[in-house]
This record gives C-alpha cells, sequence and structure tokens, in this order.
C-alpha cells in the first residue's frame, strides 16, 4: 500500500506490516529503511510515480540493520546507485542481517501470541528469510542530516539494536521512529505504541529510555516501522509506550 503525503512530502509504503518511507524535497528523495525483499516491485513502482529513476535517490538511510529493514537495500545499491547510510554500531548487522542480539527466545512468541502468527507469516512469505546484507555503506551520524532531504535532525536511540537512530522533521510535524518506537509489535500482534519484544530488541531497558528523546521532539506525527501512522503526539505515544514496558 502506498500512501502519498501522510505528511508534506513525506511518503508510506506498507508491504507485509513493515512500513517504508520516501521522504522528498527540492533536491530529491531519500529513502527511509529498506522492507523485505517482496517489497522491490511496491518500492519501484512508488519510485516511479513520483518520477525517480536509477541515480536519482540521494540516500537510502537505515534506521537500523534487521533483516526487515535491509531487504531491498542491495538491489537499491545494485540498480539505483543509492548510497546507503547506517549509524557505525549497526554496520555488523547491516552486513548480518540476521546475526544480531535480542533477549528472548523469538520462536517461542507464536507459541505464546497466536495473533502474532499472521504478522510473521507475511514477512516469512516477503522473504524475511532470504536478507542479503550489504557491505558498502557509509557512515551515519548526528551531522548526516543536513545533507538529506528535509534535513531531519538524527536522533540516536540505542535499545533495539545498539546503532538505532529516529528522524525528527521539525519544519513538517514528523518523527519517523524506526522500531524504537512501533504501533504494531510483529511478534504479539499488539497494536498501539510500544517498543519491540525482546525477541528482536538487544536492551530493553535501553529502548524504554530512548524513549524520552522521541518525547522531547513534541512531534505531531510519529511514523513507525511496523503499524499505522500516530497522529497524537510523541509525549502520548511514549507515555503509552512506558506503561506498556517491555515484552
Amino acid at each position: 500500500m502506498f500512501t502519498r503525503n501522510v505528511a508534506d512530502g513525506i511518503h508510506r509504503l506498507e508491504h507485509s506490516f513493515v512500513n517504508v518511507y520516501l521522504v522528498e524535497d527540492d533536491d530529491g528523495v531519500a529513502v527511509i529503511d529498506a522492507g523485505l525483499p517482496g517489497m522491490w516491485p511496491h518500492l519501484t513502482g512508488a519510485l516511479d510515480e513520483l518520477g525517480y529513476g536509477p541515480g536519482d535517490l540521494r540516500a537510502l538511510v537505515l534506521t537500523h540493520a534487521h533483516f526487515d529493514h535491509v531487504g531491498t537495500a542491495a538491489r537499491l545499491r545494485q540498480e539505483y546507485r543509492t548510497p546507503i547510510l547506517v549509524h557505525d554500531a549497526d554496520r555488523y548487522i547491516a552486513a548480518h542481517p540476521y546475526r544480531y542480539e535480542h533477549e528472548t527466545n523469538r520462536f517461542l512468541y507464536p507459541i505464546r501470541y497466536p495473533k502474532a502468527v499472521p504478522v510473521l507469516g507475511a514477512m516469512t512469505l516477503a522473504g524475511a528469510l532470504n536478507v542479503r546484507g550489504v557491505t558498502d555503506v557509509h557512515s551515519l551520524t548526528r551531522d548526516s542530516g543536513a545533507a538529506l532531504p528535509g534535513t531531519p535532525e538524527i536522533l540516536y536511540t540505542p535499545g533495539h539494536t545498539a546503532g538505532h537512530v529516529a528522524l525528527h522533521y521539525p519544519d513538517r510535524g514528523v518523527l519517523i521512529s524506526g522500531d524504537s518506537l512501533v504501533t504494531l509489535n510483529p511478534y504479539t500482534g499488539a497494536k498501539g505504541p510500544q517498543i519491540v519484544s525482546g525477541a528482536a530488541t538487544a536492551d530493553s531497558a535501553q529502548a524504554l529510555a530512548s524513549l524520552s528523546l522521541l518525547a522531547e521532539t513534541d512531534a505531531p506525527l510519529l511514523l513507525t516501522g511496523h503499524g499505522e501512522p500516530w497522529r497524537d503526539g510523541a509525549a502520548a505515544a511514549v507515555e503509552e509506550a512506558l506503561a506498556r514496558g517491555a515484552s
């Protein structure tokens, strides 16, 4: 599903319960996260609809490097010649998308949480088990936002992974939170603001602590890695996520 202008110049592409965002300004477009391999025809279709072809993409920015956010990265690099930016602490995961730290056994979650089964099933059908890593990447730092479409503030929000970041667009009232805060937890099927379960989170305590940076943005609109946009403000989302805690 491709939704144009969920905010000014920011477009949402959702496939198999994973979100990718396209951010435009007068100087071009950036792709935020790369979804799963099955998103490829939808992503190229969205880029075609917006008028972008090979060589036109300013950057692919990874909020983090888990397999479900890296799925089309290698093809974007190869076919669109797109530079890939990722925090240095997630470089290893970008190259090895299945070798990431997590707190709990992820294979137990579909048994404990039956609502997760269709979510994880759809992700599997979209190529979750066949993601290629990427090594030709550039460092994403706090200063990187100045050269990106929309000039986002890069917020370092570790916990889900060691190198997780969020992107704040103050002029557009938008925070792209990645998986630092989601509105659909793939491992439980639960909806509403929360952090991702320990099945895919390296340090839940740290992830909860990082939420304060999201609240401080006071962004009216949150766009998350999984789930629907949240339009009741960053502070309210963080309050609810803290109340839910870890899972």
